[in-house]
Protein backbone atom coordinates (compact mmCIF):
# COMPACT_ATOMS: atom_id res chain seq x y z
CA UNK A 1 0.00 0.00 0.00
CA UNK A 2 1.47 3.36 -0.99
CA UNK A 3 1.63 6.46 1.23
CA UNK A 4 -1.18 8.14 -0.74
CA UNK A 5 -3.57 5.23 -0.29
CA UNK A 6 -5.94 5.17 2.65
CA UNK A 7 -6.92 1.97 4.40
CA UNK A 8 -10.43 0.97 3.26
CA UNK A 9 -12.91 0.12 5.99
CA UNK A 10 -14.76 -3.12 5.32
CA UNK A 11 -17.68 -4.41 7.38
CA UNK A 12 -18.42 -8.14 7.19
CA UNK A 13 -21.78 -9.30 8.55
CA UNK A 14 -22.00 -12.88 9.86
CA UNK A 15 -19.21 -14.95 11.41
CA UNK A 16 -19.68 -18.36 9.79
CA UNK A 17 -17.44 -19.96 7.18
CA UNK A 18 -18.13 -17.22 4.63
CA UNK A 19 -17.72 -14.25 6.95
CA UNK A 20 -14.61 -15.57 8.66
CA UNK A 21 -13.11 -16.44 5.27
CA UNK A 22 -13.67 -12.94 3.89
CA UNK A 23 -12.46 -11.25 7.10
CA UNK A 24 -9.31 -13.36 7.30
CA UNK A 25 -8.28 -12.71 3.70
CA UNK A 26 -8.89 -8.96 3.97
CA UNK A 27 -7.05 -8.73 7.28
CA UNK A 28 -4.07 -10.46 5.66
CA UNK A 29 -4.09 -7.77 2.97
CA UNK A 30 -4.03 -4.93 5.51
CA UNK A 31 -7.67 -3.82 5.29
CA UNK A 32 -9.43 -2.22 8.25
CA UNK A 33 -11.97 -5.01 8.56
CA UNK A 34 -14.63 -5.49 11.24
CA UNK A 35 -16.71 -8.66 11.53
CA UNK A 36 -20.17 -8.28 13.09
CA UNK A 37 -21.86 -11.38 14.53
CA UNK A 38 -25.43 -11.38 15.87
CA UNK A 39 -24.75 -14.26 18.27
CA UNK A 40 -22.69 -14.42 21.41
CA UNK A 41 -19.67 -15.96 19.67
CA UNK A 42 -18.16 -16.24 16.23
CA UNK A 43 -19.01 -19.29 14.21
CA UNK A 44 -22.74 -19.05 13.72
CA UNK A 45 -24.59 -22.36 13.85
CA UNK A 46 -21.47 -24.52 13.77
CA UNK A 47 -19.56 -22.82 16.59
CA UNK A 48 -20.49 -25.10 19.49
CA UNK A 49 -20.61 -24.20 23.18
CA UNK A 50 -20.51 -25.68 26.69
CA UNK A 51 -23.48 -26.77 28.79
CA UNK A 52 -23.79 -25.63 32.41
CA UNK A 53 -22.10 -28.89 33.35
CA UNK A 54 -19.13 -28.12 31.12
CA UNK A 55 -19.96 -30.63 28.37
CA UNK A 56 -19.49 -29.70 24.73
CA UNK A 57 -22.54 -29.47 22.46
CA UNK A 58 -23.11 -27.97 19.03
CA UNK A 59 -25.86 -27.34 16.52
CA UNK A 60 -25.37 -30.57 14.62
CA UNK A 61 -22.32 -32.44 13.36
CA UNK A 62 -20.71 -31.30 10.10
CA UNK A 63 -18.58 -33.53 7.89
CA UNK A 64 -15.60 -32.41 5.84
CA UNK A 65 -15.68 -34.20 2.52
CA UNK A 66 -12.88 -35.17 0.18
CA UNK A 67 -13.56 -32.30 -2.31
CA UNK A 68 -13.19 -29.60 0.41
CA UNK A 69 -9.85 -28.51 -1.01
CA UNK A 70 -10.01 -24.90 0.17
CA UNK A 71 -11.01 -25.70 3.75
CA UNK A 72 -8.28 -28.33 4.01
CA UNK A 73 -5.81 -25.75 2.64
CA UNK A 74 -6.96 -23.21 5.24
CA UNK A 75 -6.53 -25.67 8.10
CA UNK A 76 -3.02 -26.45 6.88
CA UNK A 77 -2.20 -22.73 6.66
CA UNK A 78 -3.44 -22.22 10.22
CA UNK A 79 -1.27 -25.17 11.32
CA UNK A 80 -4.23 -26.93 12.89
CA UNK A 81 -4.86 -30.66 13.27
CA UNK A 82 -8.62 -30.81 13.88
CA UNK A 83 -9.74 -33.82 11.86
CA UNK A 84 -10.22 -37.54 12.36
CA UNK A 85 -8.82 -39.99 9.82
CA UNK A 86 -11.08 -40.83 6.87
CA UNK A 87 -14.07 -42.75 8.24
CA UNK A 88 -16.46 -45.37 6.98
CA UNK A 89 -20.19 -44.77 7.21
CA UNK A 90 -23.39 -46.82 7.25
CA UNK A 91 -27.07 -46.37 6.50
CA UNK A 92 -29.98 -47.78 8.48
CA UNK A 93 -33.73 -48.17 8.08
CA UNK A 94 -36.25 -49.53 10.63
CA UNK A 95 -35.33 -52.97 9.25
CA UNK A 96 -31.71 -52.51 10.31
CA UNK A 97 -28.45 -52.06 8.40
CA UNK A 98 -28.98 -51.21 4.72
CA UNK A 99 -25.69 -49.89 3.32
CA UNK A 100 -22.02 -49.68 4.27
CA UNK A 101 -19.56 -47.42 2.48
CA UNK A 102 -15.84 -48.12 2.22
CA UNK A 103 -13.07 -45.55 2.15
CA UNK A 104 -13.28 -45.08 -1.61
CA UNK A 105 -9.84 -43.55 -2.13
CA UNK A 106 -8.24 -46.77 -0.81
CA UNK A 107 -9.78 -48.86 -3.60
CA UNK A 108 -8.70 -49.13 -7.27
CA UNK A 109 -10.06 -46.09 -9.05
CA UNK A 110 -12.79 -46.75 -11.60
CA UNK A 111 -14.29 -44.23 -14.04
CA UNK A 112 -17.01 -42.19 -12.40
CA UNK A 113 -19.61 -43.20 -11.29
CA UNK A 114 -18.70 -46.90 -11.54
CA UNK A 115 -16.56 -46.88 -8.40
CA UNK A 116 -19.39 -45.44 -6.30
CA UNK A 117 -21.83 -48.10 -7.50
CA UNK A 118 -19.38 -51.01 -7.47
CA UNK A 119 -17.83 -50.47 -4.04
CA UNK A 120 -20.89 -49.34 -2.04
CA UNK A 121 -22.09 -52.37 -0.08
CA UNK A 122 -25.88 -52.62 -0.34
CA UNK A 123 -27.36 -55.23 2.02
CA UNK A 124 -30.88 -55.50 0.59
CA UNK A 125 -31.31 -53.32 -2.49
CA UNK A 126 -31.47 -55.57 -5.58
CA UNK A 127 -29.07 -55.02 -8.48
CA UNK A 128 -32.00 -54.48 -10.85
CA UNK A 129 -33.08 -51.44 -8.82
CA UNK A 130 -29.54 -50.06 -8.72
CA UNK A 131 -29.23 -50.41 -12.50
CA UNK A 132 -32.40 -48.34 -12.97
CA UNK A 133 -30.26 -45.28 -12.16
CA UNK A 134 -28.24 -45.59 -15.38
CA UNK A 135 -30.53 -43.38 -17.56
CA UNK A 136 -30.12 -40.64 -14.93
CA UNK A 137 -26.54 -40.23 -16.12
CA UNK A 138 -27.83 -38.18 -19.06
CA UNK A 139 -29.18 -35.55 -16.65
CA UNK A 140 -25.86 -35.65 -14.73
CA UNK A 141 -24.01 -34.99 -17.99
CA UNK A 142 -26.50 -32.35 -19.13
CA UNK A 143 -26.31 -30.46 -15.82
CA UNK A 144 -22.95 -28.67 -16.05
CA UNK A 145 -23.58 -26.13 -13.23
CA UNK A 146 -23.98 -23.33 -15.77
CA UNK A 147 -26.62 -20.64 -15.38
CA UNK A 148 -28.53 -22.18 -18.29
CA UNK A 149 -28.47 -25.63 -16.68
CA UNK A 150 -29.75 -24.27 -13.37
CA UNK A 151 -32.62 -22.51 -15.11
CA UNK A 152 -33.40 -25.65 -17.15
CA UNK A 153 -33.71 -27.96 -14.14
CA UNK A 154 -34.65 -25.66 -11.27
CA UNK A 155 -38.36 -25.56 -12.02
CA UNK A 156 -38.62 -29.35 -11.70
CA UNK A 157 -38.71 -31.24 -8.40
CA UNK A 158 -36.04 -33.81 -7.66
CA UNK A 159 -38.73 -36.46 -7.39
CA UNK A 160 -39.99 -35.65 -10.88
CA UNK A 161 -36.44 -35.81 -12.21
CA UNK A 162 -35.74 -39.29 -10.85
CA UNK A 163 -39.08 -40.67 -12.02
CA UNK A 164 -38.69 -39.08 -15.45
CA UNK A 165 -35.41 -40.93 -15.93
CA UNK A 166 -36.81 -44.29 -14.84
CA UNK A 167 -35.30 -44.60 -11.36
CA UNK A 168 -37.19 -47.40 -9.62
CA UNK A 169 -39.51 -46.57 -6.73
CA UNK A 170 -37.39 -48.64 -4.36
CA UNK A 171 -34.08 -47.09 -5.42
CA UNK A 172 -35.58 -43.63 -5.04
CA UNK A 173 -37.09 -44.41 -1.63
CA UNK A 174 -34.07 -46.24 -0.20
CA UNK A 175 -31.16 -44.38 -1.79
CA UNK A 176 -31.81 -41.08 -3.52
CA UNK A 177 -34.40 -39.59 -1.18
CA UNK A 178 -32.29 -40.36 1.94
CA UNK A 179 -29.40 -38.52 0.24
CA UNK A 180 -31.67 -35.54 -0.40
CA UNK A 181 -32.96 -35.51 3.17
CA UNK A 182 -29.45 -35.29 4.66
CA UNK A 183 -27.84 -33.36 1.76
CA UNK A 184 -30.51 -30.82 0.81
CA UNK A 185 -32.48 -31.24 4.07
CA UNK A 186 -35.89 -31.82 2.47
CA UNK A 187 -37.85 -34.60 0.71
CA UNK A 188 -37.56 -34.93 -3.06
CA UNK A 189 -40.90 -33.32 -3.87
CA UNK A 190 -39.70 -30.17 -2.07
CA UNK A 191 -36.19 -30.03 -3.61
CA UNK A 192 -35.09 -28.39 -6.85
CA UNK A 193 -33.91 -30.92 -9.43
CA UNK A 194 -31.01 -28.58 -10.25
CA UNK A 195 -29.88 -28.47 -6.62
CA UNK A 196 -30.22 -32.26 -6.37
CA UNK A 197 -28.01 -32.80 -9.43
CA UNK A 198 -25.43 -30.29 -8.23
CA UNK A 199 -25.26 -31.74 -4.72
CA UNK A 200 -25.19 -35.40 -5.80
CA UNK A 201 -22.52 -34.76 -8.44
CA UNK A 202 -20.25 -32.82 -6.09
CA UNK A 203 -20.45 -35.20 -3.13
CA UNK A 204 -20.88 -38.58 -4.81
CA UNK A 205 -20.77 -38.88 -8.59
CA UNK A 206 -17.96 -36.65 -9.92
CA UNK A 207 -15.05 -38.74 -8.60
CA UNK A 208 -14.82 -42.00 -6.72
CA UNK A 209 -13.24 -40.51 -3.58
CA UNK A 210 -15.69 -37.61 -3.22
CA UNK A 211 -17.89 -39.43 -0.68
CA UNK A 212 -14.96 -39.95 1.73
CA UNK A 213 -15.30 -37.81 4.85
CA UNK A 214 -13.46 -36.73 7.97
CA UNK A 215 -14.97 -35.18 11.10
CA UNK A 216 -13.82 -32.58 13.57
CA UNK A 217 -12.31 -34.17 16.69
CA UNK A 218 -14.39 -31.78 18.81
CA UNK A 219 -16.69 -28.88 18.11
CA UNK A 220 -15.78 -26.83 15.04
CA UNK A 221 -15.83 -23.77 17.29
CA UNK A 222 -13.10 -25.14 19.56
CA UNK A 223 -10.97 -26.89 16.96
CA UNK A 224 -11.11 -24.43 14.04
CA UNK A 225 -13.03 -21.19 14.62
CA UNK A 226 -11.41 -20.13 17.90
CA UNK A 227 -7.80 -20.35 16.64
CA UNK A 228 -8.93 -18.85 13.32
CA UNK A 229 -10.49 -15.87 15.12
CA UNK A 230 -7.32 -15.47 17.19
CA UNK A 231 -5.29 -15.31 13.96
CA UNK A 232 -7.68 -12.72 12.47
CA UNK A 233 -7.30 -10.51 15.53
CA UNK A 234 -3.51 -10.90 15.47
CA UNK A 235 -3.66 -9.54 11.92
CA UNK A 236 -5.63 -6.50 13.09
CA UNK A 237 -9.14 -7.65 12.22
CA UNK A 238 -11.90 -6.83 14.71
CA UNK A 239 -14.60 -9.35 15.69
CA UNK A 240 -17.64 -7.92 17.49
CA UNK A 241 -20.33 -10.27 18.78
CA UNK A 242 -23.92 -9.53 19.86
CA UNK A 243 -24.23 -7.05 16.97
CA UNK A 244 -27.47 -7.69 15.07
CA UNK A 245 -27.57 -5.64 11.86
CA UNK A 246 -30.80 -3.75 11.34
CA UNK A 247 -30.10 -1.50 8.33
CA UNK A 248 -27.51 0.12 6.08
CA UNK A 249 -27.06 3.76 5.13
CA UNK A 250 -26.76 4.60 1.44
CA UNK A 251 -25.54 7.87 -0.12
CA UNK A 252 -26.90 9.57 -3.23
CA UNK A 253 -24.49 7.58 -5.43
CA UNK A 254 -25.95 4.29 -4.21
CA UNK A 255 -22.88 3.46 -2.11
CA UNK A 256 -23.37 1.85 1.30
CA UNK A 257 -21.67 4.19 3.77
CA UNK A 258 -22.39 2.47 7.07
CA UNK A 259 -23.95 -0.56 8.72
CA UNK A 260 -26.47 -0.04 11.52
CA UNK A 261 -26.77 -2.29 14.57
CA UNK A 262 -29.52 -0.82 16.73
CA UNK A 263 -28.02 2.37 18.20
CA UNK A 264 -24.55 1.68 16.80
CA UNK A 265 -23.27 2.70 13.39
CA UNK A 266 -20.16 1.31 11.66
CA UNK A 267 -18.68 3.34 8.80
CA UNK A 268 -17.88 1.32 5.71
CA UNK A 269 -16.17 1.71 2.34
CA UNK A 270 -17.36 -1.79 1.44
CA UNK A 271 -19.74 -4.31 3.01
CA UNK A 272 -19.94 -8.11 2.76
CA UNK A 273 -23.07 -9.93 3.90
CA UNK A 274 -22.29 -13.49 4.99
CA UNK A 275 -25.47 -14.67 6.69
CA UNK A 276 -27.96 -17.44 6.00
CA UNK A 277 -31.37 -17.04 4.40
CA UNK A 278 -33.27 -16.62 7.68
CA UNK A 279 -30.77 -14.07 8.99
CA UNK A 280 -30.79 -12.14 5.72
CA UNK A 281 -34.59 -12.01 5.73
CA UNK A 282 -34.58 -10.55 9.26
CA UNK A 283 -32.21 -7.83 8.12
CA UNK A 284 -34.35 -7.02 5.06
CA UNK A 285 -37.49 -6.87 7.21
CA UNK A 286 -35.91 -4.13 9.34
CA UNK A 287 -34.02 -2.32 6.54
CA UNK A 288 -35.80 0.32 4.45
CA UNK A 289 -32.62 0.72 2.37
CA UNK A 290 -32.56 -2.94 1.31
CA UNK A 291 -36.32 -3.06 0.84
CA UNK A 292 -35.99 -0.48 -1.94
CA UNK A 293 -34.06 -2.99 -4.09
CA UNK A 294 -36.05 -5.70 -5.86
CA UNK A 295 -33.23 -8.26 -5.62
CA UNK A 296 -33.36 -8.06 -1.81
CA UNK A 297 -37.16 -8.01 -1.64
CA UNK A 298 -37.16 -11.18 -3.74
CA UNK A 299 -35.10 -12.96 -1.10
CA UNK A 300 -38.29 -13.08 0.96
CA UNK A 301 -39.46 -15.79 -1.48
CA UNK A 302 -36.75 -18.17 -0.27
CA UNK A 303 -37.19 -20.77 2.44
CA UNK A 304 -35.17 -22.40 5.19
CA UNK A 305 -35.37 -25.79 6.90
CA UNK A 306 -35.69 -26.69 10.60
CA UNK A 307 -32.97 -28.77 12.27
CA UNK A 308 -33.02 -30.62 15.59
CA UNK A 309 -29.75 -31.61 17.30
CA UNK A 310 -29.87 -34.09 20.19
CA UNK A 311 -26.89 -35.29 22.22
CA UNK A 312 -27.29 -38.26 24.56
CA UNK A 313 -25.08 -39.67 27.31
CA UNK A 314 -25.90 -43.34 27.96
CA UNK A 315 -25.13 -45.32 31.12
CA UNK A 316 -23.05 -47.88 29.23
CA UNK A 317 -20.74 -48.29 26.27
CA UNK A 318 -22.67 -49.45 23.22
CA UNK A 319 -20.88 -51.03 20.29
CA UNK A 320 -21.59 -48.97 17.16
CA UNK A 321 -20.02 -50.47 14.03
CA UNK A 322 -19.45 -47.19 12.17
CA UNK A 323 -18.89 -43.71 13.65
CA UNK A 324 -21.24 -41.91 11.21
CA UNK A 325 -24.64 -43.19 10.13
CA UNK A 326 -27.54 -41.90 8.02
CA UNK A 327 -31.08 -43.21 8.43
CA UNK A 328 -34.24 -43.35 6.33
CA UNK A 329 -37.76 -44.73 6.51
CA UNK A 330 -38.53 -43.59 10.05
CA UNK A 331 -40.46 -40.45 9.05
CA UNK A 332 -41.59 -39.80 5.51
CA UNK A 333 -40.34 -36.22 5.28
CA UNK A 334 -37.43 -36.22 7.74
CA UNK A 335 -33.87 -37.46 7.44
CA UNK A 336 -31.61 -38.09 10.39
CA UNK A 337 -28.07 -39.07 11.23
CA UNK A 338 -26.35 -40.41 14.32
CA UNK A 339 -22.71 -40.30 15.35
CA UNK A 340 -20.56 -42.19 17.84
CA UNK A 341 -18.75 -39.32 19.53
CA UNK A 342 -16.56 -41.71 21.50
CA UNK A 343 -14.97 -42.57 18.17
CA UNK A 344 -14.95 -39.03 16.73
CA UNK A 345 -14.32 -36.53 19.54
CA UNK A 346 -11.18 -36.42 21.66
CA UNK A 347 -13.22 -35.26 24.65
CA UNK A 348 -15.19 -38.52 24.76
CA UNK A 349 -12.56 -41.01 23.59
CA UNK A 350 -11.92 -42.40 27.09
CA UNK A 351 -15.49 -42.23 28.38
CA UNK A 352 -16.89 -45.44 29.87
CA UNK A 353 -20.36 -44.48 28.59
CA UNK A 354 -21.59 -43.87 25.04
CA UNK A 355 -22.03 -40.31 23.82
CA UNK A 356 -24.28 -40.09 20.77
CA UNK A 357 -25.16 -37.15 18.53
CA UNK A 358 -28.46 -37.42 16.63
CA UNK A 359 -29.39 -34.74 14.08
CA UNK A 360 -32.76 -34.42 12.35
CA UNK A 361 -33.27 -32.42 9.14
CA UNK A 362 -36.62 -31.04 7.98
CA UNK A 363 -37.56 -31.56 11.61
CA UNK A 364 -40.52 -29.18 11.80
CA UNK A 365 -42.87 -31.82 13.27
CA UNK A 366 -40.45 -32.51 16.17
CA UNK A 367 -39.68 -28.96 17.29
CA UNK A 368 -42.98 -28.44 19.24
CA UNK A 369 -42.39 -31.56 21.38
CA UNK A 370 -40.89 -31.25 24.85
CA UNK A 371 -37.39 -32.55 25.46
CA UNK A 372 -38.44 -35.82 27.10
CA UNK A 373 -40.75 -36.69 24.21
CA UNK A 374 -37.93 -36.01 21.77
CA UNK A 375 -35.45 -38.11 23.74
CA UNK A 376 -37.90 -41.03 23.88
CA UNK A 377 -38.34 -40.92 20.09
CA UNK A 378 -34.60 -40.72 19.54
CA UNK A 379 -33.92 -43.72 21.77
CA UNK A 380 -36.60 -45.76 19.98
CA UNK A 381 -35.16 -44.91 16.58
CA UNK A 382 -31.63 -45.76 17.74
CA UNK A 383 -32.92 -49.08 19.08
CA UNK A 384 -34.37 -49.93 15.65
CA UNK A 385 -30.89 -49.46 14.22
CA UNK A 386 -28.84 -51.00 17.04
CA UNK A 387 -30.96 -53.05 19.49
CA UNK A 388 -28.56 -52.57 22.43
CA UNK A 389 -29.84 -48.99 22.80
CA UNK A 390 -33.07 -50.44 24.20
CA UNK A 391 -31.32 -51.44 27.41
CA UNK A 392 -29.44 -48.16 27.86
CA UNK A 393 -30.47 -45.50 30.35
CA UNK A 394 -30.06 -41.88 29.32
CA UNK A 395 -28.09 -40.17 32.10
CA UNK A 396 -27.72 -36.75 30.44
CA UNK A 397 -28.92 -35.04 27.29
CA UNK A 398 -28.97 -31.87 25.22
CA UNK A 399 -31.77 -30.88 22.86
CA UNK A 400 -31.14 -27.95 20.52
CA UNK A 401 -33.94 -26.66 18.30
CA UNK A 402 -32.82 -24.76 15.21
CA UNK A 403 -35.81 -23.30 13.35
CA UNK A 404 -35.09 -22.22 9.77
CA UNK A 405 -31.41 -23.06 10.20
CA UNK A 406 -30.34 -24.27 6.75
CA UNK A 407 -31.07 -23.20 3.18
CA UNK A 408 -34.02 -24.79 1.39
CA UNK A 409 -33.27 -25.15 -2.32
CA UNK A 410 -36.91 -25.50 -3.34
CA UNK A 411 -38.09 -25.76 -6.96
CA UNK A 412 -37.99 -22.33 -8.57
CA UNK A 413 -35.72 -20.82 -5.92
CA UNK A 414 -32.77 -20.19 -8.26
CA UNK A 415 -34.38 -17.07 -9.74
CA UNK A 416 -34.39 -15.44 -6.30
CA UNK A 417 -30.82 -16.28 -5.22
CA UNK A 418 -28.20 -13.53 -5.26
CA UNK A 419 -24.75 -13.44 -6.80
CA UNK A 420 -21.64 -12.07 -5.15
CA UNK A 421 -22.09 -8.68 -6.85
CA UNK A 422 -25.25 -6.71 -6.04
CA UNK A 423 -26.84 -3.53 -7.40
CA UNK A 424 -25.02 -1.62 -4.65
CA UNK A 425 -21.53 -0.96 -6.08
CA UNK A 426 -19.79 -1.70 -2.78
CA UNK A 427 -22.06 -4.35 -1.22
CA UNK A 428 -21.14 -8.01 -1.79
CA UNK A 429 -22.72 -11.32 -0.82
CA UNK A 430 -21.35 -14.65 0.35
CA UNK A 431 -22.75 -17.84 1.85
CA UNK A 432 -23.76 -21.37 0.90
CA UNK A 433 -26.86 -20.08 -0.95
CA UNK A 434 -25.07 -17.58 -3.20
CA UNK A 435 -24.76 -18.29 -6.94
CA UNK A 436 -21.17 -19.14 -7.82
CA UNK A 437 -19.50 -20.91 -10.72
CA UNK A 438 -17.11 -22.76 -8.40
CA UNK A 439 -19.27 -25.89 -8.17
CA UNK A 440 -18.79 -26.63 -4.45
CA UNK A 441 -21.49 -27.16 -1.82
CA UNK A 442 -22.21 -26.70 1.89
CA UNK A 443 -19.36 -25.49 4.14
CA UNK A 444 -16.82 -25.48 1.32
CA UNK A 445 -19.15 -23.36 -0.83
CA UNK A 446 -19.72 -20.89 2.02
CA UNK A 447 -15.98 -20.53 2.57
CA UNK A 448 -15.25 -20.19 -1.16
CA UNK A 449 -17.87 -17.46 -1.61
CA UNK A 450 -16.29 -15.63 1.33
CA UNK A 451 -12.97 -15.72 -0.52
CA UNK A 452 -14.69 -14.56 -3.71
CA UNK A 453 -16.26 -11.62 -1.85
CA UNK A 454 -12.87 -10.67 -0.41
CA UNK A 455 -11.43 -10.70 -3.93
CA UNK A 456 -14.24 -8.40 -5.13
CA UNK A 457 -13.28 -5.91 -2.40
CA UNK A 458 -9.62 -6.16 -3.39
CA UNK A 459 -10.61 -5.52 -7.02
CA UNK A 460 -12.74 -2.54 -6.01
CA UNK A 461 -9.90 -0.76 -4.22
CA UNK A 462 -7.02 -2.24 -6.21
CA UNK A 463 -5.15 -2.79 -2.96
CA UNK A 464 -3.60 -6.09 -1.91
CA UNK A 465 -3.21 -9.45 -3.59
CA UNK A 466 -6.11 -11.53 -4.81
CA UNK A 467 -6.71 -14.69 -2.80
CA UNK A 468 -6.05 -17.95 -4.61
CA UNK A 469 -9.16 -20.14 -4.73
CA UNK A 470 -8.54 -23.80 -5.49
CA UNK A 471 -10.93 -25.09 -8.18
CA UNK A 472 -12.81 -28.34 -7.79
CA UNK A 473 -11.19 -31.34 -9.44
CA UNK A 474 -11.84 -31.37 -13.18
CA UNK A 475 -14.47 -33.65 -14.65
CA UNK A 476 -13.08 -37.01 -15.68
CA UNK A 477 -12.25 -37.29 -19.42
CA UNK A 478 -15.29 -39.40 -20.32
CA UNK A 479 -17.60 -36.89 -18.61
CA UNK A 480 -15.92 -34.01 -20.43
CA UNK A 481 -16.36 -35.80 -23.77
CA UNK A 482 -19.99 -36.62 -23.00
CA UNK A 483 -20.74 -33.02 -22.05
CA UNK A 484 -19.02 -31.71 -25.17
CA UNK A 485 -21.00 -34.09 -27.41
CA UNK A 486 -24.22 -33.19 -25.61
CA UNK A 487 -23.61 -29.48 -26.16
CA UNK A 488 -22.73 -30.06 -29.82
CA UNK A 489 -25.95 -32.00 -30.41
CA UNK A 490 -27.94 -29.24 -28.70
CA UNK A 491 -26.28 -26.54 -30.82
CA UNK A 492 -26.96 -28.48 -34.03
CA UNK A 493 -30.57 -29.00 -33.02
CA UNK A 494 -30.98 -25.29 -32.29
CA UNK A 495 -29.44 -24.42 -35.65
CA UNK A 496 -31.80 -26.77 -37.52
CA UNK A 497 -34.85 -25.46 -35.66
CA UNK A 498 -33.74 -21.89 -36.38
CA UNK A 499 -33.28 -22.63 -40.08
CA UNK A 500 -36.70 -24.25 -40.31
CA UNK A 501 -38.28 -21.29 -38.53
CA UNK A 502 -36.68 -18.81 -40.93
CA UNK A 503 -37.75 -20.76 -44.02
Amino acid sequence: MTETQTTPKVIVVGAGWAGLGATYQLAKQGYDVTLLEAGAQAGGLVAGWKTEGGRSVEAGIHGFWYPYRNIFSLVKELELDPFTPWTRSAQYSPAGLEVESPIFQDLPRLPSPLGTFAYTQFKRLPLSDRLSALPLMYAVVDFDNSDEAWKRYDGMTARELFYQYGVSERLYRESFEPMLLVGLFAPGEQCSAAAALGMLYYFILAHQADFDVVWCRGTVGEKIFKPWCDRIQELGGKILTNRRVSDVRVNTDGQVTSVICGDESFDADAVIFSVGIAGMQKIITSSPALQKRREFRNLMNLGAVDVLAVRLWCDRKIKIPRPSNACFGFDQTTGWTFFDLNALHDEYADETVSVIEVDFYHANQFLPLDNQEIIAIVQKYLTDCIPEFNNAKIIDSSVIRLPRAVTHFSPGSYQHLLRGITSFPNLYMSGDWIITNHGSWSQEKAYVTGLEAANLVIQQFNQGNMTQILPIESDEPHIQIARSLNQTVKNVAKSIISSLWIT
